[in-house]
């Protein structure tokens, strides 16, 4: 199993951190041990600036190599809510050197994901709402229909370059409102107004 981020993927978010558009999308990996469920969320000593992000997440359900956009939805059985935590101190020193995100993005238990939803179970996926809480008040709210690039389009873009694999994970971007969290503080993310994923922060 293998954890896919997409980058950017929101104009207001791209505009609040004053990121560059990107022409394409921006694709990352998180390796499997980054993700969490279950369990409260621990800061780790090297980051002094931790943030939240919360995306839906799609399941890979069966395994596929450069997939057309009408066919990616064969590909993908649910939906999810994660949370991509980021070191942001680590990732603006990657990003001065023109280093990868790698240790920013992919350290251990930096991709708490919910309980998983069947597609089925959405009737537009290009207007589904999330949002994440922070100690009871709302600090990110979302549509996928505000997505750059959409689930269909992410699928065929990713499967050009990595075959995927039936559940492996992909985190489709984060809307505005991030910002860092610290011991003590609990999020909560919603699909709609279901809450799915709880954490405390220790």
């Amino acid at each position: 199993m293998k954890i896919l981020g997409v980058g950017r993927n929101y104009v207001e978010h791209i505009q609040e951190l004053d990121n560059e558009m990107p022409d394409e999308p921006l694709i990352f990996m998180k390796p499997d041990t980054a993700l969490l469920r279950g369990r409260d969320f621990y800061i780790p000593d090297y980051s002094s600036n931790l943030h939240y992000e919360v995306e839906l997440v799609l399941r890979i359900s069966k395994e596929g190599k450069n997939i057309r956009p009408e066919f990616a939805r064969r590909y993908f059985d649910k939906i999810g809510i994660g949370i991509d935590f980021t070191a942001r101190d680590l990732q603006q020193k990657a990003i001065e050197k023109g280093c990868p995100w790698t240790l920013a993005k992919g350290f251990d238990h930096s991709a708490p994901v919910s309980q998983m939803k069947p597609v089925s179970r959405f009737a537009n996926l290009n207007d589904i709402n999330f949002s994440l809480t922070l100690n009871g008040q709302e600090k990110q709210r979302g549509n996928s229909g505000l997505m750059i690039y959409k689930f269909d389009y992410l699928i065929h873009y990713i499967s050009r370059f990595v075959t995927l694999k039936t559940g492996d994970l992909i985190f489709t971007g984060t809307p505005k409102g991030v910002g860092p969290v610290k011991p003590g503080d609990q999020l909560k993310a919603f699909i709609e107004d279901e809450a799915l994923l709880e954490i405390d922060i220790k």
